[in-house]
């Protein structure tokens, strides 16, 4: 498969990595569009948030709980955004299911 973050996560394309489970990955953003940006991905390849099943949703939960950890370990007490784009016209890039944390200054809306 030639998928970016599969690649990352199998340590073929280096990271700044955060956490790791056997579940979960979570790693910095090489393109920060706030003082804080992480990603957050699933180790099983999903391809995006419209492939999200009854069969695999329970990712989606703990990702969102190591989500509220990193938070928590990183000083996030202001606040941050959760952001999953889904197909083209959504913005989605890496044909992964991820979630952008993004933090550390005012985060407007609609973002722009």
């Amino acid at each position: 498969m030639d998928c970016l973050f599969c690649r990352i996560i199998a340590g073929e394309i280096p990271s700044k990595k955060i956490y790791e489970d056997e579940d979960v990955y979570a790693f910095y953003d090489i393109d920060p569009k706030a003082p804080t940006h992480f990603l957050v991905i699933p180790k099983k390849h999903i391809t995006g948030p419209d492939a999200i099943t009854e069969e695999n949703c329970a990712v989606v939960g703990k990702i969102y709980a190591v989500i509220a950890k990193l938070a928590k370990e990183l000083g996030l007490d202001h606040g941050y955004r959760v952001v999953s784009n889904c197909g083209e016209d959504g913005g989605q890039t890496v044909g992964h299911l991820h979630f952008h944390v993004l933090a550390g200054r005012l985060l407007s809306w609609p973002p722009g």
